[in-house]
């Protein structure tokens, strides 16, 4: 199974990578609030949790999570915000209570996971009744970058394996010509009307 190579994180924070997927505008148009509490899971050096930090402010709170000890020392390296907590994990252990989430990315790992319908129980596990799953993953493509397409998934199999581990799919749409994105929530989004 292609795993992200800690060799190659400078292009995890690369100005081009800045620039195309704009983590900063993108978490705040997917509903990521002040005071919030967002786990991003697979975070690397920091390419979405100091972004975060930002956004959730001082009141709000950034778990930083993967499963590489590398990652997790590159992000303290590049200047660790107050409200960032880097967390060591297992890839279907995710040290947090129940329910602590209001917001979990998984930026470009769910491709990676194992055990994917595993994986994602634990992330509903971490999330908050309500709370938004954002998923953005590599369109199963041949291209120059990004992983083997053999090992790329489906946008049609990634909602379908959300819906299996418990998740509402919202919304679906495409971050770039190379990767989609995929909103979910847990539970049942509320009714509108009267």
């Amino acid at each position: 199974m292609h795993k992200f190579d800690p060799d190659k994180i400078e292009l995890l924070v690369s100005k081009e990578r800045f620039e195309e997927v704009r983590p900063l505008e993108l978490l705040r148009r997917y509903g990521l609030k002040e005071g919030r509490t967002f786990v991003d899971v697979g975070c690397g050096p920091g390419f979405f949790s100091v972004p975060a930090s930002e956004v959730v402010g001082p009141k709000g709170r950034v778990y930083a999570v993967d499963t590489e000890e590398r990652m997790l020392e590159e992000l303290k390296k590049r200047g660790l915000p107050e409200n960032v907590i880097p967390l060591r994990s297992e890839e279907n252990s995710i040290p947090l209570e129940d329910e602590t989430a209001d917001f979990v990315l998984l930026a470009y790992v769910l491709h990676e996971a194992v055990n994917k319908e595993r994986f994602l129980k634990e992330v509903l596990r971490i999330l908050r009744e309500g709370g938004t799953a954002l998923i953005i993953d590599w369109e199963k493509k041949d291209e120059d970058r990004g992983p083997p397409f053999d090992e790329r998934l489906d946008r049609k199999d990634a909602q379908k394996l959300l819906k299996e581990a418990g998740f509402t799919v919202k919304k679906t749409g495409n971050l770039n010509p190379s990767h989609y994105m995929i909103e979910a929530v847990k539970g049942r989004p509320a009714c509108k009307g009267p």
